[in-house]
C-alpha cells in the first residue's frame, strides 16, 4: 500500500474473481477504452491500480481473487496485498464486488462476501456480462445469488446489473458512488 496515493479523497475499488470484467468495467464506467487494461488470461492484475476521476475520486482496480493457477507463493502475496488494502486504506469508501451473473453462487465469492460483512467493509455487488444472456435467464439467475445471500443476511447489499458491451449500469453506479460523494 506504500504506492496508494497520498490524500483523503473516496476511493471506490473494484474486486472479484479472475476474468470477471473488472477491467471492462472500469473502461466502461470511464468511457475510456484501454485506461485498465483487459486480457483473456486471468489474473493479469497483479498490483493496486488508481484512476482519478475528475481530480474528486479515485477508482481503484483490485488483483482478481481465486485464480488458481498461480504458484501458491504469488497467490498468498496477492491475498495479502489485497486483504491489507480492504482492512486498511481509510480512504476506500466502498467496494464493488463483481459476480459474473452467467454462473450460479460461487462458494469463493460468498466466503469473501461473509468475511466482508465480518470486517464491517462497506460494499455493493455488481452483477457482470448482463449482455451474455437472455433477460429472464439473466433475472432468474440473480434471483437465485440473492436468496443465497439471504440464506446468510438478514439485509441485502446494494447491486447493480451491468454489461461493458452495451453500458447497461453505468450511470446506476455513477450515481450510486455520486450520490455517497455529495
Amino acid at each position: 500500500m506504500a504506492k496508494c496515493p497520498v490524500g483523503n479523497l473516496p476511493e471506490y475499488a473494484f474486486i472479484g474473481r479472475s476474468n470477471v470484467g473488472k477491467s471492462s468495467l472500469i473502461n466502461m464506467l470511464t468511457a475510456r477504452k484501454g485506461l485498465a487494461m483487459t486480457s483473456s488470461t486471468p489474473g493479469k492484475t497483479l498490483l493496486i491500480n488508481h484512476f482519478l476521476i475528475n481530480k474528486d475520486w479515485y477508482l481503484v482496480d483490485l488483483p482478481g481473487y481465486g485464480y488458481a493457477k498461480r504458484g501458491h507463493k504469488s497467490q498468498q502475496q496477492i491475498h495479502a496485498i489485497i486483504e491489507d488494502y480492504i482492512l486498511e486504506r481509510k480512504q476506500m469508501t466502498n467496494l464493488f464486488v463483481l459476480i459474473d451473473s452467467r454462473l450460479e453462487p460461487q462458494k469463493i465469492d460468498l466466503e469473501f462476501m461473509e468475511w466482508l460483512g465480518e470486517n464491517s467493509i462497506p460494499f455493493s455487488i455488481v452483477f457482470t456480462k448482463a449482455d451474455k444472456l437472455g433477460s429472464g435467464k439473466l433475472h432468474d439467475n440473480i434471483k437465485i445469488y440473492l436468496e443465497k445471500l439471504l440464506e446468510q443476511w438478514e439485509e441485502l447489499p446494494p447491486y447493480f446489473v451491468s454489461s461493458s458491451e452495451t453500458k447497461l449500469g453505468r450511470e446506476e453506479i455513477l450515481g450510486y458512488i455520486e450520490n455517497i460523494n455529495n
